[in-house]
């Protein structure tokens, strides 16, 4: 197809705003989907999408639609809305000339759609500003309209309204994106060679990892030699084609178009997002851009049964041949036995990552307190990355310790500043300049340490507003810290598990709380069992869980006394034993209930 007959373009939106239910309505008006296989959120194919409402994997599609007496292509990226897919809504917006944003007209412009819009500005991208959810009863159209016409200085009358429920307004806004969004270029003219950007992959069993293009120069067929521009790995092209939205194989995928490539690669690592295709013989130098995902929230893996190492090793593997931004190492503990250290992208990318884990492949998980990376220096100089509480040192030889700080921007009414500060004071906050974001809502800049902002702050951010607070972040500079390491010791043994690193000024609290509740939720022992907190060299807490009693003598009736002394000083001496064993059952349940937040109950 002719260049000038192509629109590429996505939607950015903060989550529950509507994308996915407005790409629906596109895809019926457009007849892309025949009315009978017509579902809700179709463009979201994993269960747990559609469960939570959120978009985790981008699904493309190509649209045929009729305006102005020509048919124009239109190849839609639908994209995550939450911050800790930032990067793959970055790639998304690199492989589009125009993007969709949407806002929720009960709601208005929340924080993570400024850090979204931010991205697609700094990309160059066109803007439609759209309002959804036109037809709610609790719609502020008006205000909101008013909102973002002031955020992108723009006229009122440029904003479209849509409701993706009855479909008004959807056909105009089609309209608009023919109109609005210019057609794609090549960045090389007649180049015997060609280059496309991997802006989101998945894996299957029979072709190996699938990967989705967007071609900027030359084009693409099956049978071809190929090489991965970053990774360098060479493959052939197995099969071309396009997204409708089902994979619909296609001769040749050329310059403008978005695609998909199937590599036959069963190798996991290979493919990620951000990297560039093109020829093994002449290649084309890799696109601008590319950036390796940088974990930043990390977590241990543990199998309940040891007997399932081998699997969850294996489903590991398998998932990161569909999701290259985490990543995973052997390690073992005495407590919990073999597992894998892994480093995720953020906390939902944690919960998403196990939760695929246990629905996928049915594995039942231990998971250790998420945590950060540090950076300690030693006497002498030497820098060191800790990626685990429990290799933190406790002995004296860190002269300073580094972490990182996130820039944070939350949005918020009026009516709940004050809890909200308060709130910041509790997690370290700076608060940097406040802004009027009108409809009586101010926009506050905050600086924080990352480990403060994993600590149950979006929760209570939630709670303090009411559910009316929206936040995105991003990650900063690294800043000294006051950090100290936390052990909690069960019958005098430390148990890595639940070890962290938590800031001097509160580790007496951080101490108490742990005790407390490990003390009710682990079962009674055969064995008097001290539960204490340690750090700075000192027992900060202890609590004891008294030992069953057992009446040894209960099958007696009568008889002289001795045999009962008998009795009692044998299992005295039993006792004794198993206390200098000082062997303890932790349940895994314990474990699971020691990792979340809130109440043990």
């Amino acid at each position: 197809m002719d260049l000038k007959h192509i629109r590429n373009f996505s939607i950015i939106a903060h989550i529950d705003h509507g994308k996915s239910t407005l790409a629906d309505r596109m895809l019926e008006i457009t007849n892309t989907i025949e009315e009978r296989k017509m579902h809700a959120q179709v463009l979201d194919t994993m269960d747990l999408e559609k469960e939570r409402g959120i978009t985790i994997k981008m699904t493309p599609v190509s649209m045929s639609y009729t305006s102005q007496a020509s048919t124009f292509k239109l190849n839609l990226i639908d994209t995550p809305g939450h911050i800790d897919f930032s990067y793959e809504v970055s790639r998304a917006l690199k492989a589009v000339e125009g993007s969709i944003l949407l806002v929720d007209s009960t709601q208005g412009v929340q924080a993570q759609t400024l850090t979204t819009l931010q991205m697609a500005r700094e990309s160059g991208l066109v803007i439609i500003p759209v309002l959804s959810k036109i037809d709610s009863p609790i719609a502020r159209v008006a205000d909101v309209r008013q909102e973002v016409a002031t955020l992108l200085e723009c006229n009122e009358d440029d904003i479209l309204l849509v409701s993706g429920k009855t479909g008004e307004g959807v056909k105009e806004l089609l309209d608009a994106v023919v109109k609005r969004i210019p057609s794609p270029s090549t960045l090389i003219e007649n180049t015997d060679s060609a280059r496309a950007l991997v802006f989101d992959f998945k894996y299957s069993n029979h072709k190996g990892v699938i990967v989705f293009v967007r071609v900027f120069d030359g084009s693409f067929s099956k049978n071809q030699q190929l090489l991965f521009g970053v990774s360098e790995e060479k493959f052939i092209s197995l099969e071309t084609g396009i997204f409708s939205p089902e994979e619909t194989p296609k001769d040749v995928i050329s310059a403008g178009e978005i695609g998909y490539i199937v590599t036959g690669i069963k190798k996991p690592g290979i493919a990620s997002v951000g990297d560039t295709i093109t020829f093994l013989k002449n290649p084309l130098s890799p696109l601008p851009g590319y950036m390796k995902p940088r974990p930043v929230v990390w977590a241990s893996l543990y199998p309940e049964s040891q007997d399932d190492f081998p699997e969850l090793k294996l489903a590991l593997d398998r998932l990161r041949l569909s999701d290259s931004s985490f990543t995973h190492e052997e390690e073992a503990s005495g407590t919990l036995g073999r597992g894998f250290r892994c480093g995720f992208l953020g906390m939902l990318h944690l919960e998403i990552i196990s939760e695929r884990l246990h629905r996928e492949f049915d594995l039942d998980l231990i998971i250790t307190t998420p945590s950060i990376t540090y950076e300690i220096e030693k006497k002498g100089g030497v820098r060191q990355i800790i990626y685990s509480p429990h290799l933190f040192p406790d002995d004296g030889s860190v002269i300073r310790v580094f972490e990182p700080w996130v820039s944070v921007t939350i949005i918020t009414p009026i009516d709940y500043l004050g809890p909200i500060m308060q709130l910041l004071y509790e997690h370290e906050g700076e608060v940097g300049e406040t802004l009027n974001f009108g409809d009586n809502r101010s926009q506050v800049g905050v600086i924080m340490p990352l480990r403060e902002l994993m600590r149950n702050f979006f929760d209570e951010l939630k709670s303090v507003s009411s559910g009316y607070a929206s936040i995105s972040y991003e990650i900063g500079e690294n800043r000294e810290a006051d950090v100290v390491r936390l052990d909690i010791l069960v019958a005098e043994e430390p148990v890595a598990a639940f070890c962290r690193v938590v800031s001097k000024r509160r580790v007496q609290e951080e101490a108490e709380k742990a005790v407390e509740k490990l003390y009710s939720i682990l079962p009674r022992q055969q064995i008097v069992v001290k539960i204490q907190g340690k750090a700075l060299g000192r027992i900060l807490s202890s609590k004891t869980l008294t030992a069953f009693r057992k009446d040894v003598t209960q099958h007696m009736y009568g008889g002289d006394i001795t045999r009962r002394k008998k009795l009692w000083e044998k299992q005295k001496k039993g006792k004794k034993k198993m206390q200098e064993r000082g062997k303890v059952n932790i349940p895994h349940d314990v474990f699971l209930k020691m990792m979340k937040t809130g109440d043990s109950n």
